[in-house]
């Protein structure tokens, strides 16, 4: 179930936000009336003319009487029969505009009633024309790599990341491909039905004719046989060199091409710390087996499934990208393990991997490195901030705004309530979560039921203030310092515009001495507090640790920031550059800021402008470091797209000068000293 999204990185084509920028127009709107519970799915995959035959037998239950049943399915796949459990065939109508098949049931169905249905259906997948998000290919079948994707909706599906199901599918590909999948694997050669000659049509529905099966020569035959309710509908298939690597009881295999085949043991030692890490702190999830799968580079960052962790060719480097890589191994727990009840309920699996990925960090890199994460994820959850996490399941799961909310929101709840409770009932509670809810279904109200027990008090106010309202505070301190026998009283009010908040804050008294550190218990709009100090005070901050999710300058010009990001990828580069200069207007020293402007220029082939923008962010505040190096980088491809080779060069050097290589900015740079940058071969 691929929705990873990731901080502010450089630039478009190194998206961590790809998923999150992308909208679909009908995701599923409607309320799913069905519960689907095993697939039962035969597929043959023709890398070279891109097609995929396939045949999938759904069993399901009607959650109210029903007529009809609505299934999901890739615009690019058409069916070619739809059958009854007895085989008769019914009627389908294709509704392009939703991605759906809806199915008439001439008996219809009563509420509770099961029975299934066998899909036969079709297709070439290839663009992403006709994909379920518009603009964003999810599957596609190719020589090199085939993938499809759960979200793909390359099998007739119901209740998107909502319904859990078992699954036994079997992949035919020509012999010498890898298909890997979720579950028991058996391999062998392909056997492909052989249909009997149709009998004559008879009064009513006409049965299906009985077939026969032989074996293909040059084909092979996958089967994956998943039989613990989840969601194991991601299948990858490709020309990889496999490996394999035991830590422990945990078997990690690895599936990375021949280019990327040396850093195969360095990403499976990784992941395997990572494993063990999220194990000490949830417990053993469904399978202690990881699949790490190379993905191509033109679709999403990152993508999981039950024993998948899958990631973008080109964040597979010499310095590993352990923070997605982590995220996608945490969603063996959430998401794989324990799912959302209702869409309302999505930061229960993305919000808590987004949680789970700054934990890892915090354990690899410290505080400084976990502080930095949170801040991202605050820029994440203020960016659109206009619909309760309880009511967000209204939005397209696809949409900025719907991703933003559920991931970052979501995880900044997280670090909130671990703040707010302490780390031994907050790691008590997610221990407690993970293995009560394990296969199945929950809801916010279990989750905030779990950590009520384990802090042994309400979380009323706490779960209300972030999950039922918008907004985040902007904490204002005003204060008098007196001289005491003993040293010094501080006497003050913190100020804030939300009647209704109620959160404890730690402030830090900067003294001659030690700081002092006091939490104090901020309710509605003012809130008195008296602070006592031996040495005289100095400075007084609010929330230094960014425990709270608040309001500030920087975060506005950041969110302005991943706002513009979003427009961009959406093609509204005149909105893009409103919200750029937003940030401007808050910090015109924002090195960032001018950097995405340049970037828009660059894209518009401006290069004039473009170059100005990124001398501009050269002379900025310099944060992020990586605006340099890329700064640098970009100039120099400017100067050759403009026929100025000597001061290209010049740039080049410049960047391999900071010695800074996010994401490979050192190899591109060595790259285009050799040969000059080509606007038309290469891409960026």
């Amino acid at each position: 179930m691929p929705l990873v999204r990731r901080g502010l990185g450089r630039t478009p084509k190194f998206l961590g936000l790809l998923l999150a920028l992308l909208s679909a127009a009908a995701f599923g709107a409607e309320k799913p009336r069905i519960d689907v519970t095993d697939y039962v799915i035969n597929a043959e995959l023709t890398p070279r003319s891109h097609h995929l035959q396939a045949k999938a037998r759904i069993k399901f239950t009607a959650l109210e009487d029903i007529n009809i049943a609505v299934f999901e399915l890739h615009n690019a796949l058409r069916p070619t029969r739809v059958l009854d459990a007895e085989g008769h065939e019914l009627s389908a109508e294709r509704v392009m505009q939703d991605s759906t098949v809806r199915v008439a049931l001439p008996s219809g169905l009563t509420k509770g009633q099961s029975t299934e249905l066998t899909f036969e259906y079709e297709g070439n997948l290839q663009s992403a024309d006709e994909s379920p998000v518009e603009g964003l290919k999810l599957a596609t079948i190719n020589d090199d790599t085939s993938y499809l994707l759960y979200a793909g909706r390359w099998f007739p599906l119901s209740g998107y990341g909502i319904n859990r199901f078992t699954a036994d599918i079997t992949v035919i590909v020509p012999t010498g491909y890898t298909v890997i999948g979720s579950g028991r694997m058996s391999v062998g050669p392909a056997q492909v039905e052989v249909p009997a000659p149709a009998p004559a049509r008879r009064r009513g529905r006409r049965a299906a004719p009985k077939s026969s099966a032989r074996v293909e020569a040059g084909k092979t035959m996958y089967n994956f046989v998943w039989d613990w309710p989840s969601f194991p509908g991601t299948i990858i298939a490709g020309k990889f060199s496999p490996g394999m690597q035991t830590h422990g009881g945990l078997t990690i295999r690895t599936f990375f091409k021949q280019k990327k085949k040396a850093f195969a043991s360095q990403y499976a030692d990784t992941a395997a710390k990572e494993f063990e890490y999220f194990t000490s702190l949830y417990g053993r999830p469904p399978s202690l087996t990881l699949n790490l799968v190379e993905l191509p580079d033109d679709t999403v960052p990152s993508a999981w499934a039950p024993e998948i962790a899958a990631i973008a060719s080109r964040t597979i480097q010499q310095k590993i990208n352990y923070r997605l890589l982590a995220n996608a191994i945490a969603h063996q727990w959430w998401g794989a393990s324990v799912s959302p009840a209702t869409r309302n309920d999505w930061w229960l699996s993305d919000g808590f991997a987004r949680f789970s990925e700054a934990r890892y960090v915090e354990q690899a890199a410290g505080e400084a490195g976990y502080e930095e994460v949170s801040k991202d994820m605050a820029v994440g959850a203020l960016a659109y901030d206009t619909v309760p996490l309880s009511s967000i399941g209204r939005l397209d799961p696809f949409s900025p705004e719907f991703q933003s909310e559920t991931t970052d929101k979501g995880g900044m709840i997280l670090h909130m309530l671990r703040w707010v409770i302490g780390d031994a009932a907050f790691d008590k509670t997610m221990r407690a979560f993970a293995q009560e809810y394990a296969g199945k279904p929950a809801t916010a109200d279990d989750f905030r039921k779990v950590a009520e027990s384990a802090y042994g008090a309400s979380l009323t106010p706490f779960f209300s203030q972030w999950l039922d309202s918008t907004g985040a505070p902007e904490f204002k301190n005003k204060y008098t310092v007196y001289r005491t026998a003993k040293g010094f009283r501080v006497v003050g009010e913190i100020s804030q515009d939300l009647d209704l908040f109620r959160m404890p804050v730690e402030l830090r008294i900067e003294t001659d001495g030690k700081p002092e550190l006091k939490r104090i218990e901020v309710v509605g709009t003012d809130s008195p507090y008296v602070v006592e100090t031996y040495g005289k005070p100095r400075r007084i901050s609010i929330d230094p640790n960014n425990d709270v999710l608040k309001n500030s300058a920087e975060l506005r010009v950041r969110a302005s920031i991943l706002r513009g990001q979003s427009l961009v990828q959406q093609g509204d580069l005149a909105g893009a550059l409103r919200e750029f200069q937003k940030a401007l207007d808050s910090n015109r020293n924002s090195s960032l800021a001018h950097y995405r402007i340049a970037e828009v220029f660059f894209l518009q082939h401006n290069y004039q402008a473009a170059a100005n923008a990124y001398r501009e962010a050269l002379n900025g505040d310099g944060e992020p470091r990586w605006v340099e190096v890329w700064s640098h980088l970009q100039l120099g491809k400017i100067f050759d797209a403009t026929g100025q080779r000597e001061r290209a060069r010049n740039e080049y050097q410049k960047a391999i000068g900071t010695n800074d290589n996010t994401q490979g900015a050192q190899e591109e740079a060595r790259k285009y000293l050799q040969a000059p940058y080509n606007r038309d071969k290469d891409k960026g």
